[in-house]
């Protein structure tokens, strides 16, 4: 990401923040989604891509169903499994992926753009299938940073807006079950963000729940340059919140970095560039020691956002 102005001594030591105070760490308390990440490449550049995903950034390569199925086999029972990217329909094996993770019993999110690398006749083809033979089973939650058009586009480009509608109206006539994941705009509370999303959900006349905050997400903002407080052990005590409830407690991601032999696993769906956030090659080392929370984003997007990635 971008340099940031937040002074060096904040968020540089793993065990005390800057003024000295035990710094928050949250232990695993036992799985609820495992994300994979297919890679950075995506159709469209946006503005404010926190791991800067576009049509040229292949930092993190493409995942194959041969990378998933070994963390796939790792788990003893059904879970969550997350699927992001960049965009993960651009992955060649992107259907065989979501195949391995239906037909081992797990549910499956799946978040995208629904834009163009969707609705390719194949991807569809194949979203089709897998809907029919594991029915219930599986979620497509499209992004959608605002329910005002000019906003979105100013986010994703002139024309993003109108496109993943298209894709959003596609999925709904097909019965593929759908979600959206929308931003808290900064000038915008959470109710006006809600009832400005009701009014879009009922013009595309989507079966969606506004007010249910897994039919639509909506996420804070995460400012590069943002200089949140650290937080250290009392935050609990004082935001009246438990480590349990953060998302590295039940969370890992699984990414592949270019040139890199094998996959790696990592504290969250956020981190991916702090060697900090990789924990190991297998879920069990990824598992086995709490996570500093070290970063920015631990603060702004987790503990002060109150947000998870997973449904």
């Amino acid at each position: 990401m971008a340099d940031t102005l937040i002074p060096n001594a904040k968020f540089s030591d793993p065990h005390v923040t800057a003024k000295g105070e035990t710094r928050a760490s949250v232990a695993w308390s036992g799985l609820k989604t495992l994300w994979f990440n297919t890679g950075t490449l995506c159709n469209i550049t946006c503005a404010n891509c926190y791991i800067e995903s576009s049509p040229t950034n292949d930092r993190l390569v493409y995942l194959t169903r041969a990378d998933v199925e070994p963390y796939l086999d790792e788990l003893t029972q059904p879970a969550e499994i997350g699927i992001t990217g960049g965009e993960p329909f651009i992955a060649p094996e992107i259907i065989a992926i979501m195949q391995a993770a239906l037909e081992r019993g797990h549910t499956l999110l799946v978040l995208t753009n629904a834009m163009r690398p969707m609705m390719r006749p194949r991807v569809q083809a194949g979203l089709a299938d897998l809907a029919a033979r594991y029915p219930h089973s599986m979620t497509l939650r499209v992004s959608l940073d605002s329910h005002d058009a000019a906003t979105h586009d100013a986010e994703r480009g002139q024309g993003a807006f109108a496109e993943a509608c298209a894709g959003l109206s596609w999925l709904a006539a097909n019965n593929i079950p759908l979600a959206l994941a929308g931003r808290k705009a900064l000038h915008e509370d959470e109710a006006a963000a809600r009832q400005g999303y009701r009014a879009l959900i009922a013009s595309l006349g989507l079966a969606l729940d506004a007010a249910d905050p897994k039919q639509l997400v909506l996420f804070p903002e995460m400012i590069a340059r943002d200089d949140p407080p650290e937080v250290t052990t009392a935050c609990w005590g004082i935001l009246n919140k438990t480590p349990d409830s953060i998302m590295c407690a039940s969370q890992r991601m699984v990414v592949r970095r270019k040139g890199a032999a094998n996959p790696r696993v990592l504290a969250c769906t956020l981190l991916v560039d702090d060697p900090a956030f990789d924990l190991g090659a297998t879920l069990a080392e990824a598992t086995a020691q709490p996570v500093k929370l070290n970063h920015p984003w631990c603060a702004s997007f987790c503990v002060l956002g109150g947000a998870s990635c997973s449904a």
